[in-house]
């Protein structure tokens, strides 16, 4: 078998577009979110609808991913990356066409399929699992997860797109850079020199990944880390509206992503530290961290005084951290052949993460006090929890990364 070490730039050139194309990817996954408060009020949601409409795009990028990471052995991150920006583009163009006629349902179902973006990521991580020898796959999995930023980049310059060039063409704009990347991906990516095509049938890997006790424990701890940064990023934009009415939706917008980039940089941070010290030490942190976070959230820091920028950003780094570390995880343990299956459980469990999240904050909100604190208490509970099953509930013969 031909080693990868000798072929660092292709190494390179492969985790540098993988990333770009994973972040392209969940923007577009993430185009409904930063516009949840202008199709409330254009439409009339309640906050359970709004809540929805928000999460729905996360069900789909979830759940597909157990398909992703099962045909990527198959065919190849250079066949899966094009193929699935090809497919997510035209939804993003029919999410315009569906906010034009107002039509609550019709966003329900394209936001529905819009959710293939979000299924990128589930394609990555066995890509560059072939090309990266297991003592720097924590580094390669760490910045590939860096393209989460894409979150970021969404929330940021979605409105302000609509703003510049209209609603519709802000749309287009999305889709036609989702088409360029595919393109890029096309003619950039190559699929490393000890990849063979694995012709094996889908369900039985699926069920021998199930059998891995990896596989479950990892999902909780991913729906727990990378959830909670999904179901943040997507929801902070409502959040902010609510609890310290913030309405202007550039504004939202740079807050929410300030928090996804402060997430994306402490990711490969987290796959970084857990090739050195151990995910589980990693996890641990970030997922205690998080409940703490939570804890002083349930108080309202205030805004003017900065308190709660720094709240949400320590809140986002501790995601962060969890979701690198929790991946550190997985590329290590799990078995060779079953990567890709085991990625794509574990991915549709932190995707599946983010999506209750939101359904819970907005069937919860207390519109007479204008907060969330019975959603935030749940998030305190379900940190802690995951907290204390990282360090007693997982026995150390799983967590060998210490020893490679």
């Amino acid at each position: 078998m031909t080693t990868t070490t000798a072929f660092p730039r292709a190494q390179t050139r492969n985790l540098v577009i993988a990333t770009l194309g994973f972040a392209i990817s969940f923007w577009a996954w993430n185009m409904i979110a930063p516009l949840g408060v202008r199709y409330a009020a254009d439409l009339g949601l309640s906050a359970s609808q709004k809540s929805i409409l928000v999460a729905v795009p996360i069900l789909v990028g979830s759940l597909g991913r157990i398909v992703a990471g099962v045909l990527t052995p198959r065919f190849g991150g250079r066949v899966m990356f094009p193929a699935l920006l090809l497919l997510t583009a035209p939804f993003v163009v029919l999410v315009a066409v569906a906010g034009r006629l107002e039509s609550y349902p019709m966003l329900l179902v394209i936001g529905f399929f819009l959710g293939i973006g979000g299924t990128t990521f589930a394609v990555g991580i066995p890509f560059l699992n072939d090309w990266y020898e297991p003592s720097r796959r924590g580094f390669a999995t760490g910045v590939f997860g860096a393209g989460m930023g894409g979150t970021a980049l969404s929330a940021f310059f979605t409105p302000r797109f609509v703003t510049w060039f209209g609603y519709t063409a802000a749309h287009i704009v999305i889709a036609v850079a989702l088409v360029v990347m595919a393109a890029v991906c096309w003619f950039g990516l190559r699929d490393a020199p000890s990849f063979v095509p694995n012709t094996e049938p889908p369900l039985p890997k699926l069920i021998d990944a199930l059998k891995l006790p990896i596989t479950w424990q990892m999902s909780f701890l991913y729906a727990a880390a990378f959830g909670g940064f999904v179901a943040f990023s997507t929801y902070l934009p409502t959040y902010l509206n609510d609890v310290y009415d913030i309405h202007d939706l550039a504004s939202a917008g740079a807050r929410t992503a300030a928090f996804a980039v402060a997430a994306v940089i402490a990711r490969p941070v987290g796959g970084a530290l857990s090739d050195r010290f151990g995910a589980r030490l990693i996890t641990a942190i970030s997922c205690g961290g998080a409940a703490v976070l939570a804890v002083w959230m349930i108080t309202k820091p205030s805004l003017d005084s900065g308190l709660a920028a720094v709240d949400f950003i320590l809140m986002a780094i501790m995601m962060g951290l969890g979701s690198g570390a929790v991946f550190t995880w997985v590329a290590k343990e799990a078995p060779p052949s079953r990567v890709g299956a085991v990625t794509g459980i574990v991915g549709a469990a932190g995707g599946l993460g983010g999506f209750f999240p939101p359904l819970v904050m907005g069937a919860t909100y207390n519109a007479t006090t204008h907060s969330y604190t019975i959603g935030l208490a749940l998030l305190v509970a379900f940190a802690s929890a995951a907290c204390l099953f990282t360090v007693f509930g997982i026995s150390s013969s799983t967590d060998r990364t210490e020893e490679q």
